[in-house]
């Protein structure tokens, strides 16, 4: 600590309205006596202000205090406000840090993720499976020429050829839960599920699906213009499948999730009783996008 030392104040000149002191013109004229008289000028004294610091009152203290300490130590009553207060911004930097790391490790995740499956489908080159629909049984839809108020309840069975030839090292896993519904003019006559089985690569597999319907009601107008088709031997039939679908690569075991598969043909039979040819006049798949996994 160090203390402030204050200037002694000159002192005050006598106004000019105010008589000498004793013995202040004594010792004047006593000067004078021996020296030739000069002229002088009075100096002026600027004001006390400008030249020294007013002086504090009496009874009063002054205390400095060190540079290194001002507002840097906070009283006591108030320190753990200021250590809450200060204990913010590192916590902000370090959530802002805490972001900006998952942020940057989940674009990193897609970024392998898209190479990966990238690199798969440019080594595996999986493709889509065909169908086909070989042969329809169709029993039940006969009694065409009642009226439109009685309910038909059709039997069909249908060949179904699922061909994976297009695939040289992918596999096809089809598995339970899938449907096929065949439907006339809009309207679903009968459907029925899907077997559950497993396709090897370059693999043309054809098996049997039993659908059948119940209520199907058609009107009179469907009715005569199925009756008119089956006269003329073409009658537009719509098989369509849905069906549950993974693929599997190689004898690896990396495969992908389960996916749809949704399926569409077009086909014409000539006949509406017994074993009826089926033309196929083509057939659409649709895959969902498929994500990777190991």
């Amino acid at each position: 600590m160090a203390d402030r030392v204050h200037p002694m104040p000159a002192p005050p000149s006598p106004r000019p309205d105010q008589p000498p002191p004793a013995g202040a013109g004594a010792e004047a004229h006593a000067a004078n006596d021996g020296a030739p008289p000069t002229e002088t000028t009075p100096l002026q004294q600027p004001h006390p202000s400008f030249n020294r610091p007013l002086s504090p009152p009496p009874g009063t203290y002054i205390v400095q205090v060190p540079k290194d300490q001002v507002l840097r130590v906070p009283p006591p009553d108030r320190a753990r406000r200021y250590k809450k207060l200060a204990a913010r911004p590192a916590r902000r930097r370090l959530l802002r840090r805490a972001c900006c790391c998952a942020c940057a490790a989940f674009l990193l995740l897609i970024l392998l993720a898209a190479a990966f499956a990238g690199a798969a489908y440019l080594i595996f080159r999986p493709r889509a499976p065909a169908f086909s629909v070989a042969s329809l049984s169709i029993r039940g839809l006969n009694n065409l020429t009642s009226s439109s108020s009685t309910t038909l309840s059709p039997e069909l069975d249908a060949a179904v050829r699922a061909d994976n030839g297009r695939n040289r090292k992918v596999g096809i896993e089809y598995r339970g839960g899938g449907s096929v519904t065949v439907s006339y003019a809009g309207e679903r006559l009968a459907t029925g599920p899907w077997p559950a089985f497993r396709q090897p690569p370059r693999n043309v597999t054809a098996f049997a699906v039993a659908m059948t319907g119940q209520g199907v009601r058609l009107t009179e107008e469907q009715r005569r213009r199925l009756a008119a088709e089956r006269a003329a031997g073409d009658v537009p039939l719509a098989v369509e499948a849905r069906v549950p679908v993974r693929l599997r690569f190689g004898k690896t075991v990396m495969r992908t999730w389960t996916v749809d598969v949704k399926a569409r043909c077009d086909v014409a039979v000539d006949r509406l009783d017994g074993n009826a040819t089926a033309v196929n006049r083509g057939c659409r798949v649709k895959v969902r996008p498929l994500w990777w996994w190991w």
